[in-house]
């Protein structure tokens, strides 16, 4: 882990907050000019902190307004199966993320997709693409609370 100081954590919220910030707009909320905070945003991706920068998007007004969490059960462990898995559910645009689970769940996958029928789709298609014994699906009714932002 890398050690940050006040001013990197302040950045960092700042960051997470709105990367389309100018680095004058940055700067002034750190207290730091402009290319010491060019400096210190390089050195935190050069660090792997900073890992990229998105744009954030509406689902519900892109025609994606279901939200699906899926439990996958498997009696397959070996690793030829987990790299198929992993190619299957990696290569899938619906498929958000991907978390390999303790307990009763092998796998907890967090898709978006338009509706039912594309649940149904995404379904097929996992299915069709590498075997599974066991899936469930849970839709989101309502979001109560989103983030990317990490607690710093």
């Amino acid at each position: 882990m890398t050690t940050l100081d006040e001013i990197d954590r302040r950045l960092l919220v700042e960051l997470q907050r709105d990367a389309a910030q100018s680095l004058e707009a940055l700067g002034a909320a750190v207290n730091l000019s402009r290319n010491a905070c060019w400096r210190r945003i390089r050195t935190l991706e050069k660090a792997g902190i900073i890992k990229g920068r998105v744009t954030l998007l509406n689902a519900a007004k892109l025609g994606l307004g279901l939200s699906v969490f899926i439990q996958v059960r498997t009696n397959a462990h070996a690793p030829d199966w987990l790299e198929k898995f992993s190619k299957a559910t990696q290569s899938m645009p619906e498929i958000l993320g991907v978390y390999r689970m303790t307990g009763d769940l092998d796998y907890l996958i967090r898709a978006r997709v338009a509706d039912m029928a594309g649940y149904d789709q995404l379904y097929q298609d996992l299915i069709r693409r590498v075997p599974l014994s066991d899936v469930s699906a849970s839709f989101v009714m309502e979001e109560i609370k989103e983030t990317t932002q990490l607690p710093l």
